[in-house]
């Protein structure tokens, strides 16, 4: 009998062995998901792009062709803008996912994806490239180092909203070119829009004095409409997966922009934008701005009172002019404002280039119009090779183009795991203003520069220089308490 148990809990273990092999089996292939979107069906002349041509599949499935839609960036020469043609193709999916993308413009000699920080192995066979993802990611695909006509690549997660077209409360715009009585959809409380993959709404999408209201999707606003999204005076928004030009929030509370990318070409073209609010999150965004890709601000454009609790996160910022992050430039000099309890974590800096030398900064916090600025954070930043500009610029200023008076102060600001590799940063500048506008208490935990480790510790460093010398910090007479840890 005692025999009979162990062939049986012999057998018995095999068949569980099996059983739970089945079942991952089973698990994977449901895991594996891919979804492509249709192709506009009307003016699709003025939307597509023939650069690239590019194809995704689950892998060693069937070949699926995306839509390259074409989209604008700006190249700026001096100060004229110019207006150049991109790429840009979006997917979903979960598991693991094949990209081919064939270049149709000549040899391909070269190429890279970005963010570099990815490490993205890829091969090139002929014109085409190849690569492969395990997780949604928003990618440049640079072909010969042209960085002006790229392809901008957006691998989004599998989305977990399922409009529901009998839902009263839906506003929804199928696969197509759709077009909105006077260039504007003003959204209602309590009102879902969704925008489908596929979708190209020509108009912007304004949500003003209105509460728990989203604006989802897969879709895009055209590139031809400026500041694409529009938050004002607003409480418990989302906006969600789309593809426009900017998105701005004023006056508001309890903003979440999750996993929206915003590309723009024209003057004062900002991408997310920030006034006098409280509480807005912004999570896996991209920016590619043809100004400040982000910004802090105070009292500005109708706008009042300061902003508090602020959090960009898992976000890839490209500035082709002005800065990628910028805090504090406008305000109410003569009500003064706050701004607080502001944070940046695990962010790819991929460009800034900025010609004007007190107006550079990858990381800027810039103090005018008597704001007082205190406890912001900036978390495992990783800063490529930028064309033009400053690592980072903290000052108390008084910039007269812009301001109508000198900030009040900067205080306890934390820089942590910050990186940056490559040889265009210039000096950048910590600096107060008087000795009553100062900057205090400021700490870089870990700042790594092109693979050195700037501490106050350094075994290198000169007894007669500054810790902040060995960054190519100019660290001014109105800053105190300022360390390298």
């Amino acid at each position: 009998m005692k025999k009979l148990n162990q062939i049986g809990d012999k057998y018995c273990i095999k068949f569980l062995g099996i059983t739970v092999i089945n079942l991952l089996m089973i698990f994977c292939v449901r895991a594996q998901k891919l979804l492509t979107y249709p192709f506009p069906t009307s003016e699709t002349s003025l939307l597509h792009n023939s650069d690239f041509t590019v194809k995704v599949r689950k892998p060693d499935g069937k070949w699926q062709q995306l839509y390259e839609y074409n989209i604008k960036v700006d190249d700026v020469h001096g100060t004229y803008n110019h207006v150049e043609n991109a790429t840009m193709c979006s997917f979903d999916f979960s598991g693991a996912v094949e990209v081919a993308v064939t270049f149709n413009k000549g040899e391909m000699h070269s190429a890279r994806i970005r963010p570099l920080s990815y490490d993205i192995s890829h091969e090139v066979k002929g014109n085409t490239l190849y690569f492969k993802l395990s997780k949604p990611r928003n990618l440049s695909v640079e072909v010969n180092g042209d960085i002006f006509h790229n392809l901008h690549l957006f691998a989004n997660p599998i989305q977990t909203f399922v409009p529901d077209l009998k839902d009263t409360d839906l506003i929804y715009f199928g696969p197509g070119v759709h077009h909105l009585k006077d260039n504007r959809l003003y959204v209602p409380s309590g009102k879902t829009v969704y925008l489908a993959g596929g979708a190209v709404l020509m108009g912007q999408v304004l949500f003003e004095h209105v509460r728990n209201a989203r604006l989802l999707g897969r879709g895009m606003i055209a590139p031809s409409v400026k500041m694409g999204v529009h938050i004002a005076y607003s409480k418990n928004i989302t906006v969600e997966g789309i593809v426009c030009t900017q998105c701005a929030t004023g006056g508001s509370d309890s903003v979440t922009i999750r996993n929206v990318k915003a590309i723009s070409y024209y003057g004062w073209g900002d991408g997310m934008n920030v006034f006098s609010s409280n509480y807005v999150t912004f999570d896996n965004v991209f920016c590619r701005n043809s100004d400040d890709c982000t910004t802090v601000y105070g009292t500005r454009l109708g706008f009042t009172g300061g902003c508090n609790h602020i959090l960009m996160k898992n976000a890839t910022l490209w500035a082709d002019v002005a800065h990628p992050i910028l805090i504090g430039t406008h305000g109410n000099a003569s009500h003064p404002d706050t701004l607080q309890n502001i944070e940046y974590d695990n962010i790819d800096i991929l460009d800034h280039n900025e010609m004007q030398v007190d107006y550079q900064g990858c990381m800027s916090i810039d103090a005018g119009d008597n704001n007082f600025i205190r406890n912001v954070k900036f978390e495992n930043i990783r800063v490529e090779d930028f064309r033009r500009g400053q690592l980072l610029n903290l000052r108390v200023f008084f910039n007269k183009k812009y301001c109508k008076a000198p900030g009040r102060a900067i205080e306890n600001i934390l820089f942590k795991n910050v990186r940056y590799k490559g040889s265009h940063s210039e000096l950048s500048i910590i600096s107060g203003y008087d000795s009553s506008r100062k900057i205090q208490n400021v700490l870089f935990d870990n700042l790594v520069i092109n693979g050195v480790k700037i501490s106050d510790h350094m075994k290198n460093k000169p007894t007669w220089y500054k810790t902040s010398d060995m960054a190519r910090f100019f660290v001014g007479e109105d800053v105190e308490n300022i360390q390298f840890k």
